[in-house]
């Protein structure tokens, strides 16, 4: 442990109950292709061993919990089920393309019968918030309308409560794929429109303890954190890592199995980004399947929590040196 950064040498499993609550988990396991000690053989086999692990951070997340799971495209397809099934909502799936480079004359298409593949996917998802009622645990869409139904209110009049033409009925309380989520501000209007117009016996209305209506930070805590610079678009196009980030298979002197140690380091470029797009400083970064850590250094240095398990030696003790040479170089 250095700071508020810990490396734990110990299996993910063993430690979840411990860690703080993740604001973001980086996901870089299996992805049933052998790729190194304790990979799963085949993609199928991917959802049984990761059963355990995604119910642990269905437990511990809460709805301002972002989870990046990089994988391999069928790796992903397998998994995405049981994803799906413990609460965990696609946003998007992200493609790292690596680039030509990555194919370096190794590909050959005669024999393989395929196109050459210089892509991993790195899937965005975040856990959704759901809400108690009598008849069951309806979405967070479902909710609002249901709360504002709950105040005998005809749904013009949302328009009203948040000081709009029709924007409100359209938005937020709409029944349709074109769902928006209200902004903080907008939801406690409607909140107070609510409670100080409907139905008496109903109230109070938006709330979650039957007390009180919701408060801004209330409502803002059931979204997860995600801010997108200009530019940015699903595609990352990022070279492979080489040169000195590189991580090599040789340590004191001693050569390991592979001449990279890691099959699929992932650039510290991207890792940066998707920590910076779904956390604020202090957050928790969770990264159960450590390898070399990269979230480590990153979470340092943008001043993030950050806890990792990683049981393999040649890896734990590489992520550890590489932490000490690159954020306590002293």
């Amino acid at each position: 442990m250095r700071g508020r950064v810990s490396i734990h040498f110990d299996r993910a499993e063993n430690l979840y109950a411990d860690w703080p609550v993740p604001t973001c988990i980086i996901s870089d396991g299996p992805y049933g292709v052998s790729g190194y000690p304790g990979d799963s053989h085949s993609a199928e086999s991917l959802s049984e061993w990761y059963e355990p692990h995604v119910k642990a951070w269905s437990e511990r997340s809460t709805p301002e919990t972002t989870l990046w799971f990089w994988n391999a495209e069928l790796g992903w397809a397998n998994v995405h089920p049981l994803l799906a099934a413990h609460g965990w909502v696609y946003r998007c799936c992200n493609i790292w393309d690596k680039g030509l480079g990555h194919i370096a004359g190794n590909a050959n298409t005669r024999t393989l019968r395929k196109f050459p593949v210089i892509t991993e996917v790195c899937v965005h998802y975040v856990k959704a918030a759901r809400f108690q009622v009598a008849d069951g645990m309806p979405t967070m869409q479902d909710w609002l309308r249901h709360e504002w139904k709950r105040t005998t209110l005809p749904l013009r009049l949302a328009n009203e409560a948040c000081g709009v033409r029709n924007a409100a009925t359209r938005k937020y309380l709409t029944a349709d794929h074109l769902w928006y989520y209200p902004p903080a501000e907008t939801f406690v209007k409607l909140a107070e429109y609510a409670n100080a117009h409907g139905e008496p016996k109903g109230r109070p209305y938006f709330s979650t303890d039957g007390k009180r209506p919701l408060s801004v930070n209330q409502w803002s805590k059931l979204r997860a954190k995600f801010k997108c610079e200009a530019g940015i678009t699903n595609v990352w196009h990022e070279p492979q890592v080489g040169g000195s980030e590189r991580i090599q298979g040789r340590r004191n002197g001693m050569q390991y199995k592979f001449r990279s140690l890691h099959g699929s380091q992932k650039p510290l470029k991207l890792i940066d980004m998707i920590i910076r797009a779904s956390t604020e400083r202090d957050d928790v970064v969770w990264e159960p399947f450590g390898g070399l850590c990269p979230g480590a250094i990153v979470s340092c240095h943008l001043g993030r929590k950050y806890h990792a398990a990683e049981p393999i030696p040649e890896f734990y003790a590489a992520a550890s040196e590489r932490l000490q040479r690159s954020v306590f170089p002293g």
